[in-house]
């Protein structure tokens, strides 16, 4: 049933070694990304290719609009192996407009497990109604909580005792946000950037 993949698969592969016949030989060694990814599961937004980078540099996590909730042990899981281990220099947290999962959160339509999931947007969507409900046009609206989701997906990040500890061993860290726009193909900074604890307290 997948054999069109696997066809793609083989196609790709002798693709690459015509291009650079060690490509493969080189990601057989020790990855050593500098970037770890945390972006949302859409389809849409393939993180390696959005910043044009090669497998085996960058470290990717996934999930449904781009959470860093503090009890997911997954996330967690990565979010230590990135620092504690690959040592990255700068984690991305990337959402996107248009991120179907904010706009479940907040639609008011009931899903099942998922509502828990995305249960964390609608407390950032409570904390900031009053700015959300004054953008008349409701896809600004959204785009902007997919802008305070990813700034509160900053914090978690910046405040979890992994990338805590590796400040203060001085370890080189810096936690960034951005928007990834789907009509563009461009990534919007927000301009939050942590490299340390006191650039967190500025952060709220």
């Amino acid at each position: 049933m997948l054999k069109h993949l696997l066809e793609n698969n083989r196609a790709w592969s002798q693709r690459k070694i015509a291009g650079d016949p060690s490509y493969f030989a080189r990601l057989v060694g020790q990855q050593a990304p500098e970037y770890l990814w945390i972006g949302c599961s859409d389809s849409r937004v393939p993180a390696n290719e959005i910043v044009d980078l090669d497998p085996g540099e960058l470290f990717v996590h996934r999930n449904v609009a781009n959470l860093a909730p503090p009890q997911d042990a997954n996330y967690l899981s990565v979010l230590q192996f990135a620092v504690d281990v690959i040592k990255v220099k700068h984690i991305m947290v990337v959402g996107h407009y248009g991120c179907g999962g904010v706009a479940a959160a907040v639609d008011g339509q009931r899903r099942g497990l998922v509502d828990h999931w995305l249960h964390p947007i609608r407390e950032v969507h409570h904390e900031h109604r009053h700015e959300l409900e004054a953008i008349g046009d409701d896809t600004e609206r959204l785009n902007r909580l997919c802008e305070l989701n990813v700034i509160r997906q900053v914090r978690n990040v910046a405040s979890d005792v992994f990338v805590q500890d590796a400040w203060a061993r001085g370890q080189e860290l810096t936690v960034h946000g951005w928007v990834y726009s789907l009509s563009t193909g461009l990534v919007n900074d927000l301009d939050v950037s942590v490299a340390d604890p006191a650039e967190l307290a500025r952060l709220g």
